[in-house]
């Protein structure tokens, strides 16, 4: 990479892992400790390459679907969530299952076994095909419908308005949810909103930092997998403020063109990227003469007790 003078690098916070993240990664290197390799995980675990493929070393095997794995074994479901036939599946199969799903996704299932006790129909934002998305909609896919985008807010049609709530995927983007939103509001007035939001508070707390930040930087690195969807949202951001930002999984992802100009770089991560490569691009520019500081936003103090069921299995108390 040809040498540009970037003068400053501002260490964005909070970032990195929330606390449903470092649940879930806790609870595969537990699971490994006490068990043994291997043990399945249905899906990936969090949404970040460097993450899995460190747990692969240590003996985590990842799958997408529970037929995959011996019977007997120790499977794990993944922070996003599943839908209620692959935990049948799973009992069928006899496998000794721990629930990693994030307690705020968890609330999301909870709030659509209630909406539809009290006879709601449910409007779920969130993308199509993300597994949080497959998880929440396989609840009760006979009253529950997706949107993706405003335009599909302007275009659904719905069988009661009177009857109508709508629920989101914790990792969408703050600002387009609410155009999404108010699309629903004013075309059902009536619509129900949960008791709090479905955002998740890591996902909220990084796009107001990197909204801040972006007042400061003329680029903004994102840590993160392309196939996380929290950290494509934190690009977004940026991109909305007019601020060029990339997303990276490691600095081997830098490109020259984007430093042509540069002065500032901010850099955060996604919630599920690991801060040891937040901090290797940060020595990457101070090595090259950049001075690094720290730009803190908000203090984030959450934490997550670990899956019960990691206990009850060691116990052998096996249901």
């Amino acid at each position: 990479m040809a040498e540009e003078k970037i003068e400053k690098v501002l260490l964005i916070g909070p970032r990195g892992f929330c606390a449903g993240v470092d649940r879930a990664i806790s609870t595969v290197e537990e699971a490994l400790k006490a068990f043994g390799a291997p043990v399945y995980v249905k899906h990936e675990i969090v949404h970040n390459k460097v993450v899995c493929s460190e747990l692969r070393e240590k003996g985590a095997i990842f799958v997408e679907e529970v037929s995959e794995i011996p019977e007997g074994s120790i499977c794990i479901f993944s922070a996003h969530g599943i839908p209620p036939g692959v935990r049948d599946e799973a009992k069928r199969r006899k496998l000794h299952t721990i629930d990693a799903t994030c307690p705020l996704v968890t609330k999301i299932h909870i709030e659509v076994e209630r909406f539809a006790r009290e006879g709601k129909e449910i409007l779920y934002i969130g993308h199509k095909g993300h597994p949080e998305a497959v998880g929440v909609m396989g609840i009760r896919p006979d009253i529950t419908q997706l949107i993706d985008s405003t335009e599909e807010a302007e275009r659904i049609s719905v069988r009661d308005p009177k009857k109508l709530v709508y629920l989101t995927q914790t990792t969408l983007s703050v600002d387009e949810c609410k155009g999404v939103i108010a699309a629903l509001k004013r075309r059902f007035p009536e619509i129900s909103a949960p008791p709090s939001s479905d955002i998740c508070y890591a996902t909220t707390n990084r796009q107001a930092a990197i909204k801040q930040a972006a007042k400061q930087c003329d680029l903004i690195l994102i840590v993160g997998s392309k196939n996380s969807s929290n950290s494509n949202r934190l690009v977004d951001t940026a991109h909305s403020l007019g601020v060029s930002a990339y997303l990276i999984d490691s600095t081997s992802e830098l490109r020259t063109e984007w430093l042509i100009g540069k002065k500032r770089v901010g850099i955060s991560a996604g919630a599920s990227a690991p801060e040891h490569i937040v901090q290797e691009t940060a020595a990457f520019f101070r090595e090259r003469g950049a001075i690094v500081e720290n730009l803190d936003m908000i203090r984030e103090n959450m934490k997550f007790t670990m899956p019960y069921e990691l206990y009850k299995i060691e116990r052998n108390v096996v249901e």
